[in-house]
């Protein structure tokens, strides 16, 4: 996990004194600092109403879905692309998971141009989840290893599960919760599974 998605998690847990590593652990592996992911939470902030946090968060799977299907496409390991794949799939799961929440919480199906017509997709289209955008993501990921992308992709995972978690308590709506206590364990068990490949691509 991201230092700055576990301090986030930490402080909202009730810890005060907590610290975050600068650059964290890929900074201490020996990566460029600059330019890292930043967390979730730091791009939703801005996000006051359901309607509006349910458009980013639509946002977030559709472009990490689009990542996981790309790199799908890039590796010649068919386990890997294979992983990729059920990857890029389970966020498409959680994409229509988000619009049987819009509908739920604002009494109506979305308009044809969700999620735009909640907020601008002039940036938001391009971002993924952890806050990075796709395209800075995909460039990255060129000639990495399969274990460096996991990485990557658990830490991006982590800030999502944060995200979740953060958005079941903020919703007074019971059901609404509840859909978002479904997101936030099947963001647990990609999770699982990028450390089962990294453990095996190490």
């Amino acid at each position: 996990m991201r230092s700055r998605a576990a301090a986030s998690t930490l402080l909202r847990a009730g810890f005060d004194k907590v610290y975050s590593m600068e650059g964290g652990i890929m900074a201490w592996k020996g990566f460029i600092a600059k330019g890292v992911p930043e967390p979730a939470m730091a791009y939703f902030e801005p996000a006051t109403k359901p309607e509006e946090m349910l458009a980013l968060a639509w946002y977030l799977e559709n472009g990490s879905q689009r990542f996981y299907a790309t790199l799908a496409t890039q590796t010649k390991e068919s386990d890997v692309a294979d992983a990729y794949q059920e990857l890029a799939r389970a966020e498409g799961r959680h994409q229509a998971s988000l619009l049987d929440l819009y509908r739920q919480v604002s009494g109506a199906p979305p308009d044809e141009s969700f999620p735009g017509s909640i907020i601008s997709s002039e940036q938001d289209d391009d971002m993924m989840e952890g806050g990075m955008r796709v395209s800075e993501a995909l460039g990255w990921a060129k000639g990495k290893r399969p274990a460096e992308v996991f990485e990557l992709a658990i830490a991006l995972e982590a800030n999502s599960l944060d995200l979740y978690l953060v958005m079941e308590n903020r919703m007074r709506d019971q059901e609404a919760g509840r859909v978002f206590k479904v997101l936030a364990g099947e963001e647990r068990a990609h999770i699982e599974r990028l450390s089962a490949l990294l453990e095996k691509s190490a």
